[in-house]
């Protein structure tokens, strides 16, 4: 039997984004999306429904949803950090210009979700528990938990509880739950256990591997996710984005694993991803334009890897 294809989730547009300095045109970004949809992304996210003012380059959300060419089975997802985001993202639904999926935000500690979220765990679950509510058999939803695998304010963290977190956003409707590595603090053996846990403990859930390359182990760190059972992964074109930029967490890069390097690694592998190649890495040179430098995928520099011999 052929196996499904691993899911990958395109995360440039917002993830990847709101690490820019600059503000990237609307008409660039609804090119990208579509580039990426035609690519074969099951997955895209598209926007996010942050503070305009306090996130600017996400003040055209509902104009990027308006203008994407849409295709039937993919999933274009937008970030909601607060109530007020649910509320607009409802607003774009009835005018027909819909996400559909809605990511939920949490961090695994007390400190970050204070520096990162203005809120404390208990009062961010509980924004949490309103939107689902609020957004419940209306968009495919998605929890996100931050510092899965170590926080820079608390150090590790216990797995125990990034597993409660999972169970929790799924008692709230949520189909996905993407686990995140923010300050690329996760070993390959670290992430293949707790995917493992995942599959014991909350195996009616699907978690996303979404691993930052920080200390360079990105790549060996979403290896050991399907190792451990991951089907679903998250990753930016050129590897950028990360946290956003007006928050410090340390010294070093914060970007994503870049796509082009992780698709080519897993098709290199033999896994089916979707994804058409060539037009993967004509976006990845668009991506590049867009930004106006050059970035940080390895296959863009020395070409794709070939694939194994059967």
């Amino acid at each position: 039997m052929v196996p499904d294809p691993l899911v990958i989730c395109e995360c440039f547009a917002r993830d990847g984004l709101q690490h820019e300095p600059v503000q990237v045109d609307t008409s660039d970004k609804v090119a990208l999306i579509d580039a990426m949809t035609v690519a074969g992304f099951p997955r895209i996210e598209a926007t996010s429904y942050s503070h305009p003012k306090r996130v600017p380059g996400f003040s055209d959300a509902s104009e990027v949803l308006a203008g994407i060419r849409r295709r039937d089975g993919v999933h274009y997802k937008a970030t909601c950090p607060n109530p007020k985001a649910v509320e607009r993202a409802l607003s774009d639904l009835e005018a027909g210009r819909e996400a559909t999926e809605l990511s939920f935000l949490s961090s695994a500690t007390e400190t970050h979700s204070q520096r990162n979220l203005r809120a404390s765990r208990a009062e961010q679950w509980a924004r949490v528990e309103e939107m689902a509510q609020a957004a419940a058999g209306k968009f495919r939803l998605v929890g996100v938990i931050s510092v899965a695998l170590g926080c820079p304010f608390e150090g590790p963290v216990d797995p125990g509880r990034v597993v409660k977190d999972v169970a929790r956003f799924a008692s709230l409707g949520a189909e996905l739950v993407t686990v995140g590595d923010t300050v690329g603090a996760g070993t390959p053996t670290a992430v293949r256990a707790m995917w493992e846990r995942f599959a014991r403990e909350v195996p009616d859930v699907t978690c996303v591997a979404h691993f930052h390359d920080t200390r360079g182990t990105g790549i060996a760190n979403c290896f050991a996710a399907l190792e451990g059972g991951a089907t679903h992964f998250d990753s930016a074109f050129g590897g950028v984005g990360g946290h956003p930029s007006e928050i410090q967490y340390g010294t070093g890069r914060t970007g994503n694993v870049a796509t082009e390097d992780l698709v080519s690694m897993f098709e290199a592998e033999g896994h089916i991803t979707g994804i058409d190649l060539d037009r993967m890495m004509r976006i990845s040179e668009q991506c590049e334009q867009v930004l106006g430098r050059t970035l940080d995928s390895k296959v863009a520099r020395a070409g794709l890897l070939p694939r194994r011999a059967v």
